[in-house]
């Protein structure tokens, strides 16, 4: 069983920046990031395809968020800039387990999932 551990989360003021990271315990293919507002369902923000690298952004974050990925720490970031109150939720780092996620924006695809932090953002 792979373990995900989040950290990075915080509060910050609007048009801060946060980076989180995703430190995963064992092997794992592509990985996304997911958030959760108050009252609100999980969302998809962003992931990386391990078969090619491909990178996929959610409208809501794409030229302000940065998904990066460092094999070598067996790590995934979260570069999150310009950062606006509606961005405020619990972030979730997700990993697929399989090597065969089809549909990368979909949350029931991974396998592992992260504790998740907390981002909050003030105006």
């Amino acid at each position: 069983q792979v373990q995900l551990v989040e950290s990075g989360g915080g509060l910050v003021q609007a048009g801060g920046s946060l980076r989180l990271s995703c430190a995963a315990s064992g092997r794992t293919f592509s990985t996304g990031w997911f958030r959760q507002a108050s009252g609100k369902e999980r969302e998809f923000v962003s992931a990386m395809r391990w078969s090619d690298s491909s990178i996929y952004y959610a409208d809501s974050v794409k030229g302000r968020f940065t998904i990066s990925r460092d094999n070598a720490k067996n790590t995934v970031y979260l570069q999150m800039n310009s950062l606006k109150p509606e961005d405020t939720a619990v972030y979730y780092c997700a990993a697929d387990g399989s090597g065969r996620i089809h549909t990368i924006v979909t949350d029931t695809e991974y396998t592992y999932w992260g504790q998740g932090t907390q981002v909050t953002v003030s105006s």
